[in-house]
């Protein structure tokens, strides 16, 4: 391995790209890489047409290519279309099918972008990995673990993304952005003269261009997961309240996620909101904000970071979702390695599948 060689990934947005000039800067010898996920012909409006790109476009790989050129190092593009479509578009349809609320960046960035930017970086003997993500990694000196931090500029964070990343991982993983604010970053971009510094951002999932989940779930279910013959994937059922009563209908479970107010087609003097949903019972439950509340969730599948599986009860903040506040709680081991996380005050809209 080169000790300064760093295989930095590049989306084509500004992030990436002045992540990548800060390490040129730095002196760092960089290879650069764009991993094409999904392809955006394969999504098409009403009219016919793409959708508008958000996520592997010809229009991102010509930015990102462009600023290899321009800051002088060599930039590769690598598809990783199946592997994306199986491993993260599948779960992501199946998941929302059963009335889940999946976090597919979460899995997209453990799983795949951080998996194979590894590998590439071994491919051309790099020592270290690089994103644009605004997070932090450090090393505690005592233990030795490596520490995932939040970004300092905490409404650019990005560190609930990346909490499955392995010790291995975080070890030659570098964010150039952690300790900037996304104002610095397009200062350095325009420092640098990068087309890409006034390049706008996206808040949505990177491969559905619209934001219209459902839509992007039907359009795909046939071609993903596989028609089912006889079967009708998206079976509509009754709108309740709590106490069971039919308030109205649904057009499929998938069309709904847990402390959803609109578009639920319900004539009430009141706000409703969904409260659950019950994907065997083809059933979704709707019911005032207050009902939103939950005391408690439990992690499926956790990953210990800075501290070693714990064998006893421990104070902890928990954050339901990445623009959610921190909010106090507990968090009890299980005996099937599960964490049950008590909040202090119930919070609003925990949805299964997100992350915790």
């Amino acid at each position: 391995m080169i000790e300064d060689r760093v295989a930095v990934a590049m989306s084509g947005g500004v992030d990436s790209s002045t992540a990548a000039a800060i390490l040129k800067d730095q002196g760092y010898d960089l290879v650069g890489f764009s991993m094409q996920l999904w392809d955006q012909n394969r999504d098409h409006t009403g009219a016919g047409k793409p959708g508008s790109s958000r996520c592997c476009s010809l229009e991102d790989i010509y930015d990102a290519r462009s600023v290899a050129s321009r800051l002088g190092f060599p930039y590769y593009v690598v598809n990783f279309q199946k592997e994306f479509e199986r491993r993260v578009v599948r779960s992501f349809i199946e998941k929302y099918r059963d009335g889940y609320t999946p976090s597919p960046c979460v899995l997209c960035n453990s799983h795949l972008k951080f998996d194979h930017l590894m590998r590439m970086a071994e491919e051309v003997n790099a020592s270290r990995v690089a994103t644009g993500h605004y997070a932090r990694v450090t090393r505690d000196v005592e233990t030795g673990r490596h520490l995932l931090l939040r970004a300092k500029d905490r409404n650019k964070d990005q560190s609930y993304y990346l909490f499955e990343l392995t010790q291995e991982q975080l070890a030659k993983a570098m964010f150039p952005l952690g300790e900037l604010s996304k104002a610095q970053v397009r200062q350095i971009a325009r420092r640098y003269d990068l087309d890409v510094a006034e390049k706008p951002e996206s808040q949505e999932i990177c491969f559905i261009p619209d934001g219209d989940y459902a839509g992007f779930i039907e359009r795909h279910y046939d071609d993903v997961v596989g028609k089912a013959e006889g079967e009708d994937p998206f079976p509509g059922g009754d709108i309740i309240d709590r106490e069971g009563r039919v308030l109205g209908k649904h057009s499929g479970i998938h069309r709904y996620t847990i402390g959803q107010r609109r578009g639920l087609g319900i004539a009430s003097p009141a706000p409703l909101y969904v409260i659950d949903l019950r994907p065997d019972k083809r059933q979704v439950v709707v019911g005032s904000r207050t009902e939103l509340g939950r005391a408690s969730c439990t992690v499926i599948e956790p990953n210990w970071i800075s501290v070693p599986k714990p064998h006893k009860t421990l104070r902890i903040t928990a954050k339901i979702r990445s623009r959610h506040p921190d909010a106090p709680a507990t968090a009890d081991l299980l005996e099937d390695g599960s964490v049950h996380v008590k909040f202090d005050n119930p919070q609003p809209a925990v949805s299964p599948g997100q992350a915790c």
